[in-house]
């Protein structure tokens, strides 16, 4: 028919950058009944144009390590589109908030009202993701139900894309690798990753059935890993991780990573830049950018000495400024030295791959859903300080204007993104 429209949606000019299909240049992108129609140079024949000359067009954003059961895991969980659309992030993948026991209704009121995909590594604990940082004996192998656990991931087969865990001083010292163990079972039922965190989330005990030496957690882990298994929080401030206690990359990290390991930073309020520096200057580089964001380090910590509801509180508090994003991650590892062609796929394809599902998200494909994130690209002078407060300078910061879901336009106004004259050195 005569002057009928190709595309619904044309996004004009920007510089697109898909990794997945090895595409970075200037392009337009189509849309056409929520999903990508074409890639190319100066397309035509458009209902409506969207001009974005000078912006950053990515496949929609993944975050990786989200913490999004909105009041059922009290202050940790965050709103999801506060995280997801409205910061422009399209995907999330909530890390061992729901449980066996509290699947259904994440499903029901977190995933099914969200603008954002949701998706979720399952808590191999019974209570998952419940503020269980003040309880530690709540993630004794007694809190562990591998067979219901399996059951429900089955169950809810759509949204469950692996199995979260803990590997951290203080858990050593209780349970030694025995609820590790019982993790790895579920995930080789299912064939699902499992998740590792590192470094300290819960108080030490006073009385420890083991002692650890805290330079074993990570290889002691790794022995019992396999290929596709996930290592959180590479860069963490806390002993046990990556670095070791002579200030070295640990040796076992590289052999990991040969082994068919993968990484995710995971940034949260763990993240330290001297421990970043450390492992980039070793030559290992992450796979995927988790955020890690929740309501502890969307949070101001308050002053040294002022008291806290919790003393485990001062190991989430942020202890900088309250706002953060995926994207200021981005902007970090920028101002750690690493490309940007080097950040990308950790928030597009090789999230996709980790999650099982490459070739549907993650990239502008012809015929996938219409997730797309644009982003400004600044310059300028900015300060970034982590939760040592360590500061970090930098001349280039990323911060998401739009994206697009299933071809629905969200604009980026949460509340959680860092406003950039704050930031401002």
């Amino acid at each position: 028919m005569a002057g009928k429209k190709l595309y619904d949606i044309v996004l004009k000019g920007g510089r697109v950058i898909d990794p997945a299909q090895g595409i970075d240049g200037i392009r337009d992108v189509g849309i056409k009944d929520g999903k990508i129609a074409a890639v190319k140079a100066d397309l035509r024949g458009s209902k409506k144009n969207i001009d974005v000359r000078g912006k950053i067009v990515l496949p929609g954003m993944i975050d990786s390590h989200a913490h999004v059961f909105q009041h059922v895991s009290g202050r940790f969980g965050l709103n999801p589109d506060m995280a997801g659309v409205r910061s422009g992030v399209t995907t999330l993948v909530d890390q061992g908030g729901p449980s066996c026991m509290t699947f259904p209704s994440f499903r029901k009121f977190i995933v099914e009202p969200a603008d954002s995909r949701v998706l979720a590594f399952i808590s191999i604990y019974v209570v998952g993701g419940l503020e269980g940082h003040y309880y530690p004996y709540l993630y004794a192998p007694e809190g562990v139900d591998v067979k219901a656990t399996v059951r429900a991931a089955r169950e809810n087969g759509d949204l469950v894309r692996g199995i979260k865990s803990h590997a951290e001083i203080a858990g050593f010292e209780r349970w030694g690798l025995d609820v590790m163990k019982l993790a790895v079972k579920a995930g080789k039922e299912l064939d699902l990753p499992v998740y590792i965190h590192f470094g300290q989330l819960w108080a030490r005990p006073k009385k420890p059935k083991y002692q650890v030496d805290v330079d074993k957690v990570l290889s002691d882990t790794v022995k019992i890993l396999r290929p596709g298994d996930i290592l959180a929080h590479p860069f963490t401030r806390h002993p046990g991780g990556f670095v070791n206690s002579k200030g070295k990359l640990h040796p076992i990290v590289k052999r990991a990573l040969d082994k068919g390991l993968k990484m995710d930073v995971g940034h949260g309020s763990h993240f330290s830049f001297d421990m970043a520096k450390k492992v980039l200057d070793a030559g290992v580089l992450p796979h995927t950018l988790g955020a890690d964001m929740h309501g502890y380090n969307t949070s101001v910590m308050p002053q040294p000495g002022t008291p806290v509801d919790h003393p485990d509180d001062e190991m989430h508090l942020f202890a900088g400024r309250a706002q953060f994003s995926l994207c200021h991650a981005m902007s970090e590892m920028l101002a750690l030295g690493v490309a940007l062609e080097d950040v990308v796929p950790m928030v597009t394809n090789n999230c996709a791959t980790m999650l099982g599902m490459e070739g549907e998200i993650g990239t502008l494909k012809k015929g996938v859903d219409a997730d797309i994130s644009v982003l400004n690209d600044e310059r300028g002078k900015w300060t970034f300080v982590d939760n040592s407060r360590t500061e970090v300078g930098a001349e280039r910061l990323l911060t998401p204007l739009f994206c697009m879901r299933k071809g629905e336009r969200f604009e980026a106004d949460s509340p959680l993104l860092p406003q950039p004259d704050l930031i401002a050195a």
